[in-house]
């Protein structure tokens, strides 16, 4: 079992034996994905669908995936692959089966037109330790908070955690913070005078949001809190917008939830409803060999309905 810090065990899905046997099998046959754009190729999902409909307790799994990420309590889910991990190895066997799964839910695309599908985050001593892969403390934001179209979910796949035992994941729902704000911190919050991060070589998020709100007005299942912790420090705020957003970050630091992902863990993260980050990693990362060191994957889902 994995090391839950201040999570629901409800938002993790171990799949049984014989399940975890069919998907391995699966991973073996699974072709190659093909794209259009940035996004999965139709024709890729209707391969892949073809072949997970073949799994007598796939559906079972999906139904899972689906009711945990919808649930009061839900709105992201870790599914434990690591001994589907273990036999195929974190490579393209295991992606395109893990790319198959993911698709039952939404679209898998890639907005960095630089990345390919499944983006390395990798660690990196020369990176600032704020960074996604920098070696400390990665505060509570969503990704790409400044396009008007960001992805509905997030993916991080552990390919390999931090050896010395740290860098726990953190997430937080952003909607439950929000709703133990004061009605008027929430509408200096809903004032578009926020902004943060540069925006070239994307596709398929809609264009620069800057400035932007951090609360749209929008339903839950349309709309964002747009909040990344970074934009306190790398941004000009005026004082009440500031302490707006400090205001939030507390609640959000409050309510978190924290775990540790495991090789072959599949985070899944619905970006309308909570926020994530990383506690800091271990010292002595620089005594690590870099072979040895965190290694995440990243990719992204577009809902259909925003299709």
């Amino acid at each position: 079992m994995h090391e839950i810090e201040s999570a629901d065990r409800n938002n993790f899905i171990y799949p049984p034996g014989e399940l975890e046997e069919a998907l391995i099998e699966i991973g073996k046959v699974l072709p190659d994905w093909s794209m259009d754009g940035t996004f999965l190729a139709d024709s890729t999902i209707q391969q892949y669908r073809a072949e997970l409909d073949s799994v007598p307790q796939f559906r079972e799994l999906k139904d899972a995936l689906l009711s945990t990420l919808s649930a009061e309590a839900g709105g992201y889910v870790v599914v434990c692959l690591g001994n589907v991990a273990q036999a195929l190895g974190i490579e393209e066997q295991f992606l395109r089966m893990t790319t198959a799964l993911l698709a039952e839910m939404a679209t898998p695309f890639q907005p960095f037109q630089r990345w390919p599908l499944w983006k390395t985050i990798g660690t990196n001593l020369a990176a600032k330790p704020g960074m996604s892969t920098g070696i400390g403390y990665n505060a509570f934001h969503m990704d790409l908070v400044n396009a008007t179209q960001p992805p509905d979910y997030t993916i991080l796949l552990c390919v390999r955690p931090d050896p010395l035992g740290a860098g726990a994941s953190i997430l937080s729902d952003a909607r439950a913070a929000v709703s133990r704000l004061s009605p008027s911190t929430r509408a200096l919050l809903a004032e578009r005078d926020y902004c943060y991060g540069s925006f070239f070589e994307l596709s398929d998020v809609g264009e620069e949001y800057a400035p932007f709100p951090v609360l749209d007005g929008e339903p839950a299942d349309v709309g964002f809190v747009r909040f990344t912790a970074k934009m306190l420090a790398e941004s000009d705020l005026r004082e009440a917008h500031a302490h707006a957003a400090r205001e939030l970050a507390d609640e959000l630091i409050a309510g978190q939830a924290t775990f540790t992902l495991q090789r072959g863990d599949v985070l899944i993260v619905d970006q309308h409803r909570w926020v994530h980050g990383r506690e800091p990693l271990a010292d002595g990362q620089h005594d690590v060999p870099d072979e040895n060191r965190r290694v995440l994957l990243q990719l992204f889902l577009r809902s259909r309905q925003q299709l």
